[in-house]
């Protein structure tokens, strides 16, 4: 007798929210456990084509490290499109404006560059301080020194 795949479909994952507090931990550290679990490769019911990942909630993200060197070296860019359009901004200026969206941007390169990586990622959320709006979720602290 042959065994058949299960799959996941979309309607019969269950969701939990999981809360990540960044202060002292490594940015690409904290964004691949965070991309995993958005995606559900935590879980034994992962189905590659599905969305079965966790919200996650990033809290302290203005306290996040970085190794060696890297945030007097490491730039973020972008470009308009037009003739001299390119922008670019140090890590130092990024944590200094918006420390969320550094680990907005290193979480969400992590994931499927598709509209199954876009819906995943806006399961993140990413906040500067120690306070979050989500204590009705009863999100589960997960520790990242494990």
């Amino acid at each position: 007798m042959k065994k058949s795949t299960r799959y996941a479909k979309p309607g019969e994952v269950e969701r939990k929210w999981v809360l990540i507090d960044a202060e002292g931990v490594t940015l690409g550290r904290l964004a691949t456990k965070a991309a995993t679990i958005l995606r559900g490769k935590n879980k034994p019911q992962y189905t590659p084509h599905t969305d079965t990942g966790d919200f996650v909630v990033i809290i302290n993200a203005d306290k996040v490290a970085l190794t060696g060197n890297k945030a007097d070296t490491k730039s973020y860019w972008r470009h308009s499109g037009w003739l001299g359009g390119l922008k670019t901004e140090s890590y130092k200026e990024a944590m200094a404006k918006h420390p969320e969206w550094v680990i907005e941007h290193a979480v969400k390169g992590m994931l499927p560059h598709n509209t199954l990586g876009r819906k995943q990622g806006m399961k993140l959320k990413v906040y500067a301080g120690p306070d979050h709006p989500h204590a009705a979720q009863n999100p589960v602290k997960i520790d990242m020194e494990a």
